[in-house]
């Protein structure tokens, strides 16, 4: 399963036009018709941290590296999908293959541009989106189901399997998601997953696109969201996608004192990737040198050989040791020698669990 977000939404819901701004690059035709993305696009993000700046400040490099996540522009939804309406099997494909889903729902009136459903009700456009998924995992598991009731008859540890999976079922097809099912901890339950991979068991955040007006103000169609949101134990993020857009074009400077004048100090574009990287499950730690400052991607709970390993395999094949020291013991001590001075940095073996915000040097036999 990659570990990619995947933007979905029904078509002209603003869905194309945050991707464009997401990823900074205007490669994702965002126009005034359904299925103007038949492609899925990919983009790999660079995740925003301050602390990387701090860093710098003191080691002086010649370049930083940031994080990076990656998103998915998934081609817009309908119903039916499930059955092959629009481009069903291949939405459902495409989003499979991600792990975290982001629901584009439009929160604002525009007469200029057209609704698939011809109106804006943002319950009703999650319920089709979700709806879709949930009917799709139906199927599968109904597949799975007859194919563990021939089992059962020779296997007595396919029983139990058999019994959660008829339970879940029941579940799905009164209109619930498979991720608020109440045995996801059972073994049986996670067996199933590995095997089918429910779209319903993935996290899911809503991105509640609206207006200006609404940035500043919830709406209603935002207050109804975010209720939804709130049941489903669900993020919400709210972000006006136009907005997002323009801010890309300006300085830094420029953009801080607009976010300012909207009351906040993120953008949603950069609350989208901050939570999304945290629903991965994953974190970050540093390599500081005058060549580079940069940000390494690991998940989180990962030991020192495994977070060597997204250097290069043979850090983690030849790990001896790493020495580490926590970010804020760097930065408060001024470097890396200082803080060897301290007694602020540890070799740490094998086992050691990194720490988000590690500044880290690998030692391994070659």
């Amino acid at each position: 399963m990659g570990l990619a977000i995947g933007l979905v939404g029904l078509p002209n819901v603003g869905k194309s036009t945050t991707f464009n701004a997401l990823t900074k690059a205007q490669n994702a035709e965002a126009a005034n018709y359904p299925f103007c993305t038949i492609e899925p696009n990919k983009a790999v993000v660079p995740v925003p941290d301050k602390r990387l700046h701090e860093l710098a400040k003191i080691v002086n490099p010649e370049r930083l590296q940031y994080s990076t996540l990656d998103f998915v522009d998934i081609a817009g939804l309908v119903k039916g999908a499930s059955q092959g309406e629009g481009l069903g099997n291949k939405f459902l494909s495409n989003i499979r293959e991600t792990e975290v889903i982001l629901q584009i729902v439009r929160c604002f009136e525009d007469e200029n541009i057209v609704h698939n459903e011809g109106s804006i009700d943002p319950l009703r456009d999650v319920e089709i989106i979700e709806g879709e998924l949930i009917l799709a995992d139906i199927e599968v598991l109904a597949n799975r189901i007859e194919r563990l009731k021939k089992q059962a008859k020779a296997d007595k540890s396919a029983k139990s399997t058999l019994e959660l999976a008829e339970e879940l079922l029941e579940f799905l097809g009164d209109g619930n998601l498979a991720r608020n099912f109440d045995k996801t901890d059972t073994d049986e339950y996670r067996q199933l997953v590995n095997e089918v991979r429910f779209l319903t068991d993935k996290e899911i955040m809503y991105g509640a696109n609206t207006d200006e007006d609404g940035l500043l103000e919830d709406n209603e169609y935002v207050k109804a969201l975010k209720e939804h949101a709130q049941k489903n134990n669900c993020e919400l993020i709210k972000l006006c996608a136009k907005v997002e857009e323009e801010l890309i074009g300006l300085e830094e400077d420029e953009a801080k004192e607009f976010l300012d004048e909207l009351g906040v100090e993120e953008s949603g574009l950069e609350q989208i990737i901050h939570k999304g990287f945290e629903k991965l499950g994953l974190m970050s730690y540093f390599t500081a040198g005058v060549k580079e400052v940069r940000s390494w991607t690991i998940r989180k709970g990962s030991t020192a050989p495994k977070a060597a390993a997204v250097i290069h395999n043979d850090f983690e094949k030849g790990f001896i040791r790493a020495e580490v020291i926590a970010y804020e013991d760097f930065i408060e001590c001024g470097g890396e020698a200082k803080a060897k001075e301290a007694g602020k940095m540890r070799l740490e073996g094998k086992e050691y669990i990194v720490q988000d915000g590690d500044v880290m040097h690998f030692r391994f036999n070659v």
